[in-house]
């Protein structure tokens, strides 16, 4: 009896899933305020003075009709956005998404037991795929905590994407395919797909009803090693998966013409747990500098990796790991929570396997061979030299800031989000000279289905607070001052977000109505401001936090003028990632993170200056 209370009175990692509120729509008035706010920074009091015509007249006219729209749209579904959101920001983009829109970051266990070291990638390989079945068992048996905010439990379902799901190109908008159940929902997949000199391979991680061991993952990886390391290379189908969208769904549908077979071994490799991607390269990492592997993993070789996998586990000839995920299915701090809870079993562990030895026997790993002819060669070489030429261009750097972190930041009472948030608006005007505006991401995780909001970090507020920092005659109480009320702004514009009160979604919904209904594109979108202030994807600063704990990730940016920049907070450290493309001019991710550093130190001085 006292078991069977103990199990009823423990939560479930979906349980609160049909409680949680729905998705608010903000009010009208509150949104166009906001974002008229938002512009002023980039418009002079001509332009900004004809946009606040435009938004008046909008707020009078079609933007209330549009409203009410939305409105009623709300009443049907818990969250109005979800939809629309996963076909705009994602499903709809043609541009190839393995490169533009996957996140990628490496395991943190090189600050630990595992740095880089060659002949240990199938050894390290196995230990962390198996941790990962595990973290796989506890999703399948709901036994993983439910993320809250003090008592407040937030959405889990983004938690349910992350294996066995997989996007697939369609001619104008993907779809997605997820095929993980819970223990208590039905049959969830059990194999994993092995992606190793352009050929593919497949073998069960469940064996007699238990996971397989370390022992027995590094029997079936040493087999698809040694194999592929004495045989020639296979076509690396996987390739495709980095081309353009619709020409990928072409190359798709003429592979299954081709061959029907072709159609089931595709659907093998969307429906396995995960891919797991074993590369010849040996990229050079130490807590000082993850620039090249955090390149390495968004930029690797394109015929083991399979772009629309929800999950790449990437393993690296010098025992180092990283991830590269689509991000369509879910947001980074899936990932985190997944990186983190392998990175400490492994510190747990010593980075060793602790259990027997002993390896059943089983099945060897089954190839998937795909029938091709000319014309599916000629594609995959095409796939191959585009996301090359593309990946050639990208720069990356990462490296930790360590004079401090969160510890010093929070006792000088400044939240260590906005500290970096500030640092990296001031790097960016004293690196350009005027403001640039800014995506910052906050999780709308308190509603159902939860995910992203957009805080506009360039605020007129920081704004003059970087040019009283130019400012020769500015004293330091000046400097204080506006300094802290930009962090109060920033901090007011997070909580609003995070709690359904954000405004980029909202003018989204509105937009999306708008096209729906077959009505001409409201003025208050094709006015320049919009797109000026980073309206429609235009933002120069694309940026996240990617947590508290020891993970590091990145993505490029949203504009080819403009820069990706995601950190990470540590008591003692920033960790910061930026990326940016080489043929553009004008901007450089090694000085802007420099730069950043820099003002990490002078706004520490004005916080240190108190007696002044």
């Amino acid at each position: 009896m006292e078991n069977q209370l103990a199990k009823s009175t423990e939560e479930r990692t979906f349980q609160y899933q049909d409680s949680l509120p729905s998705l608010p729509v903000p009010s009208l008035e509150e949104s166009l305020k906001k974002y008229l706010e938002s512009v002023k920074p980039f418009a002079n009091e001509e332009e900004y003075k004809k946009t606040e015509e435009i938004v008046k007249k909008f707020q009078n006219g079609i933007g209330e009709k549009l409203h009410q729209k939305l409105v009623e749209r709300a009443k049907e579904k818990r969250n109005w956005l979800e939809e629309w959101w996963l076909n705009v920001a994602y499903l709809d983009v043609r541009i190839p998404s393995q490169l533009n829109v996957n996140f990628g970051g490496p395991a943190p266990h090189v600050e630990h037991y595992w740095p880089p070291k060659e002949g240990t990638q199938l050894e390290r390989g196995s230990i962390s795929l198996w941790h990962n079945l595990n973290y796989w068992q506890l999703l399948r048996k709901e036994k993983l905590p439910v993320d809250k905010v003090g008592n407040t439990p937030l959405d889990m379902n983004q938690f349910r994407m992350l294996f066995s799901t997989c996007k697939i190109p369609g001619i104008s908008r993907d779809s997605i395919m997820n095929y993980f159940r819970t223990e208590s929902e039905g049959y969830s997949p059990t194999h994993i797909v092995v992606l190793c000199r352009g050929r593919v391979f497949v073998f069960d991680a469940i064996h007699e009803g238990c996971l397989i061991t370390p022992p027995e993952i590094l029997r079936q990886l040493t087999y698809i090693h040694k194999k592929c390391h004495s045989e020639p290379d296979g076509p690396g189908v996987a390739a495709l998966t980095s081309e353009e969208r619709t020409r990928w769904a072409k190359a798709r549908d003429y592979l299954i013409n081709l061959d029907p077979e072709n159609l089931t071994r595709l659907e093998k490799i969307q429906s396995s747990l995960l891919v797991y991607s074993l590369e010849d390269d040996s990229p050079h990492v130490t807590p000082e500098d993850y620039s090249q592997v955090i390149a390495m993993v968004l930029t690797g070789d394109p015929t083991v990796r399979w772009g629309d996998k929800s999950y790449n586990l990437i393993s690296f000839s010098n025992g180092v790991l990283g991830c590269n995920c689509d991000h369509a299915p879910y947001d980074a701090m899936v990932m985190v929570s997944i990186s983190y809870y392998v990175d400490e079993k492994i510190l747990e562990n010593e980075g060793r396997w602790k259990g027997s030895e002993k390896a059943r026997d089983m099945p060897l790993p089954e190839e998937l061979v795909f029938t091709v002819d000319e014309k599916v060669l000629s594609d995959i070489n095409q796939a191959k030299a585009q996301y090359l030429k593309q990946a050639s261009d990208l720069q990356v750097v990462a490296y930790p800031f360590t004079h401090f972190g969160k510890k010093l930041t929070k006792k000088k009472m400044l939240h260590p989000d906005t500290f970096i948030q500030l640092a990296l608006q001031l790097a960016y005007y004293r690196l350009h000279g005027r403001p640039g505006c800014c995506y910052e991401t906050a999780m709308t995780r308190f509603f159902y289905h939860g995910r992203t909001e957009t805080v506009r970090s360039c605020t007129a507020e920081a704004v003059r607070w970087c040019q009283c920092m130019q400012d020769p005659v500015a004293t330091t109480l000046e400097r204080k001052q506006m300094m802290l009320q930009a962090f109060a702004k920033h901090n007011k514009m997070m909580k609003d977000c995070s709690t359904g009160k954000g405004f980029d979604r909202h003018l989204l919904g509105l937009s999306l109505i708008a096209r729906e209904e077959g009505l001409p594109v409201p003025e208050l979108f094709t006015d320049p401001l919009f797109s000026r202030s980073g309206g429609g994807g235009n933002f120069v600063l694309s940026t996240s936090l990617i947590g508290y704990l020891r993970v590091q990730g990145v993505v490029v940016p949203m504009v080819h003028s403009g820069y990706g920049v995601f950190y990470h907070i540590r008591d003692d450290r920033f960790v910061v990632a930026c990326s940016a493309w080489k043929s553009c001019a004008e901007t450089d991710a090694e000085k802007l993170v420099q730069l950043i550093f820099h003002a990490f130190q002078d706004m520490m001085q004005l916080m240190d200056s108190a007696h002044l």
